[in-house]
């Protein structure tokens, strides 16, 4: 897939490199560059896939043109170009929207490696996106069809805990019915922009399922609450060991700052680094469930 490049990057030199990386590559061309973010508008970045930018520019910065250029409404990617090692920079950056980030001095190996996995993993979602698009043409939109549809995304879901490292977890069977409930209220045309009380959810989820007497579901109900928030901590812990290890793991790159407080991340990467094994960041697992749903309908 050919893949349309933005460069903003103050030292031409760089610019020079990186322009003549890509078209080495194969993996697209470079449409447009600009020496510093002031002057970029997303209005410039309508046919572009993929923006390198640098951290550190003359007048406005990388994070503030990034927070910019989104709200303007580029829904594009973005590639960090940083010198920068800085933890708490570069956790800032992730915060604010770069998909992955390129470590100055340039280096032509690392370079490649990061624009081939970007390249492939916008591939996959347009391929993924235009096989939806020719099942939702040819299957009719029948009651079957949305009591299928939630099915699917319970297989989606089971590979997205695999690899947050929460399989295994007792919560995991609670939190697929949350996107089974999830999934079934966007099939009836209801889509949920926030998850209700997560008590009353959980006792909702639990009537249905289990049909069990008024004292017997209160108890479940709080059960299945410490299962759920017990798995949310798990995977808060595994996606910061990640980010410890390997802060560029692409696990972590993606994850991390979607279904999690990017601030709350960084500092149990500290705590664990400390070797603290308990966490005094305070767990949202309302924030989690929420993203977690939409990071399925992502794939």
């Amino acid at each position: 897939m050919a893949l349309r490049f933005f460069l903003i990057e103050d030292d031409p030199v760089v610019r020079k490199m990186l322009e003549k990386l890509i078209h080495e590559s194969g993996l697209g061309e470079v449409v447009g560059c600009a020496e510093d973010g002031l002057n970029v508008r997303a209005a410039d970045l309508l046919h572009v896939d993929v923006v390198l930018i640098d951290l550190l520019m003359p007048g406005r910065d990388g994070i503030q043109t990034m927070k910019a250029l989104r709200q303007e409404g580029f829904r594009g990617t973005f590639i960090m170009i940083s010198q920068v090692e800085n933890k708490e920079m570069i956790g800032q950056a992730y915060l604010h929207g770069i998909d992955t980030y390129i470590q100055k001095p340039i280096n032509r190996y690392e370079v490649l490696s990061v624009l081939k996995r970007v390249a492939d993993h916008l591939s996959a979602v347009r391929s993924l996106e235009s096989i939806r698009q020719v099942l939702k043409g040819l299957e009719p939109q029948t009651a079957d069809t949305a009591v299928s549809k939630p099915s699917v995304m319970e297989q989606q879901a089971e590979q997205l805990l695999l690899l947050l490292g929460v399989a295994g977890e007792a919560g995991s069977a609670d939190v697929l019915l949350v996107v089974r409930w999830l999934a079934e209220q966007e099939a009836k045309g209801q889509p949920v922009r926030e998850l209700p009380p997560l008590k009353e959810l959980y006792a909702e989820l639990v009537e249905r399922e289990y049909g069990l007497p008024p004292g017997e579901t209160a108890k479940e109900a709080r059960a299945m609450e410490q299962r759920i928030r017990r798995l949310v901590l798990q995977a808060f812990t595994h996606l910061a060991s990640l980010g410890l290890t390997d802060y560029t793991n692409p696990t972590f790159e993606h994850f991390a700052p979607r279904l999690f407080d990017f601030g709350d991340i960084r500092r149990r990467m500290n705590e664990l680094e400390r070797g603290q094994m308990e966490t005094e960041c305070r767990m949202n697992v309302r924030k989690f469930l929420t993203a977690f749903f939409f990071e399925l309908k992502r794939v």
